[in-house]
């Protein structure tokens, strides 16, 4: 990927590379975190192949991988990186087990905790990591909006947003990018979120475009997981649903034999065949990967191929457990503003 293969995302200028690079799986989620020697390095090799975006999060770790991201753009040019970050969620004690926060003083306070950890100036896009369905959006737009003014972020950003939501909140100010997962693997969100999305002029950033590893390694992917890997647990990978899934699987990787390419290729091929205003975050700890990842750039596919493949990729089960889905898109209306109660 050249340096200058980049994708506008939203109206108010902000640009990231075609691939970005997410970088949650370094500080667990997926197994046990990474040396953040290792982890530098990955950081800086994909800098010096053409990604600019890197995504990030308080909760992950939690805090320690925005940490790792900080010590990483010390070695690169801060005015050609892309730092992504998001705010809203603090996990309990086990899965599902999480408060959302989206009031105004909690916003300003995650953000500033965020600028130290980064040790950064500013944030390039800062996401709302889930929707808090017990305030208006109005409410923590209005304060990320004060945060644009001070230059203490420059983009703002919705993750597992509904329409309604996204309309909302873009009232308030320009929403420049919505994060969502989007794949052969999951493509419910182009029922509605992804229209409102291109109505409104908002630039779509894709999560987890490899279907959390399993385009990448297939059905191997369940033999060598950590026991506090997540995806044990995803629907996807369990009993009847993870047979139906392989043999999916097997149909797709045919494909990509005849275009002469990875399966995972051809999977982050379609996703980045969706359009100019989609930027997946495909992560990844390995140098290997992310080369093979940013070999789906070369990876052309025509209106035959597309449907093709999406004919084919039929998976079965729920893209999450419930009770991370109880914190979708599907869930993320909040009160009206006008039955706010203001002091």
């Amino acid at each position: 990927m050249s340096r200058r293969e980049m994708k506008k995302l939203g109206s108010e200028g902000l640009q990231v590379s075609a691939i970005g690079l997410g970088c949650m799986g370094m500080s667990g989620g997926y197994g046990p975190p990474k040396p953040d020697q290792d982890m530098i390095k990955l950081i800086h090799h994909a800098f010096h192949s053409g990604v600019t975006h890197f995504d990030t999060s308080d909760v992950y770790g939690p805090h320690s991988n925005e940490i790792l991201l900080g010590k990483a753009l010390k070695g690169l040019k801060r005015e050609e990186v892309q730092v992504a970050t998001k705010f809203g969620i603090i996990f309990g004690e086990g899965l599902g087990k999480a408060e959302i926060h989206g009031e105004a003083e909690y916003v300003r306070a995650a953000c500033e905790a965020s600028l130290k950890r980064l040790d950064v100036d500013y944030i390039d896009l800062y996401y709302v990591h889930r929707i808090d369905t017990k305030i208006p959006i109005e409410i923590t737009i209005g304060a990320l909006k004060k945060l644009v003014e001070e230059g203490k972020i420059k983009y703002i950003g919705l993750s597992e947003a509904g329409p309604e939501t996204i309309r909302r909140a873009h009232a308030v100010h320009p929403i420049s990018a919505v994060q969502l997962e989007w794949s052969l693997w999951t493509r419910d969100a182009e029922d509605e979120v992804i229209p409102t999305c291109r109505e409104l002029g908002i630039g779509i950033v894709p999560f987890a475009p490899l279907g959390s590893g399993f385009f990448a390694s297939g059905p191997k992917l369940m033999e060598n997981l950590a026991d506090n890997d997540f995806r044990k647990i995803l629907p996807r990978l369990q009993g009847e649903n993870f047979e139906h899934n392989k043999a999916v699987y097997e149909r797709i990787n045919e494909m990509a034999q005849k275009k002469k390419c990875t399966l995972s290729q051809l999977a982050l091929a379609w996703v980045l065949h969706q359009g100019d205003d989609v930027a997946p975050i495909p992560g990844t700890t390995k140098i290997e990967n992310l080369d093979q990842n940013l070999g789906a750039l070369a990876v052309k596919l025509t209106t035959e191929d597309m449907a093709e493949l999406e004919s084919i990729a039929s998976f079965k089960g729920d893209r999450m457990p419930e009770q991370i889905l109880v914190h979708s898109y599907k869930n993320s209306d909040t009160p009206p503003l006008s039955s706010w109660k203001t002091e």
